[in-house]
């Protein structure tokens, strides 16, 4: 059964055959929140790392030195925030949604910046113990 759709007709097949373009492209924008996800944890495992060498270096002498490769760590986790937030921004800029409903690039981007000051904070209290 065909039915008409502006000037052309669309019949059941390609009907289905939109339907499941639209459903791929709803899959690709729930995998790009997926992988903001995935790199957020990231740059947060990064930020442990950082904390986790101040207990594996405890005394060590200089102290600078210990608090530099800390820092290391912390400047990886932010650049991964701030990449990761561009990255799905540009992504989601690409991608139309038709059934699913994508978080909002403000929302990724205002995760990414809370913890990115997380990180500066964190930062400031390893260099200041």
């Amino acid at each position: 059964m065909d039915k008409t759709e502006g000037d052309r007709e669309v019949d059941a097949k390609t009907k289905w055959a939109e339907d499941r373009t639209d459903w791929a492209e709803d899959r690709t924008l729930l995998a790009n929140e997926r992988t903001f996800a995935g790199w957020m944890r990231t740059g947060m495992a990064a930020l442990a790392v950082a904390i986790g060498l101040k207990a594996v270096f405890g005394e060590f002498q200089p102290t600078w030195v210990a608090k530099a490769v800390a820092s290391v760590f912390i400047l990886g986790a932010l650049l991964i925030f701030a990449a990761s937030a561009h990255e799905a921004r540009k992504a989601q800029a690409r991608i139309s949604s038709h059934d699913a409903e994508a978080q909002s690039t403000r929302r990724m981007l205002a995760l990414a910046v809370l913890l990115s000051f997380g990180g500066l904070a964190t930062g400031a209290i390893l260099w200041l113990l």
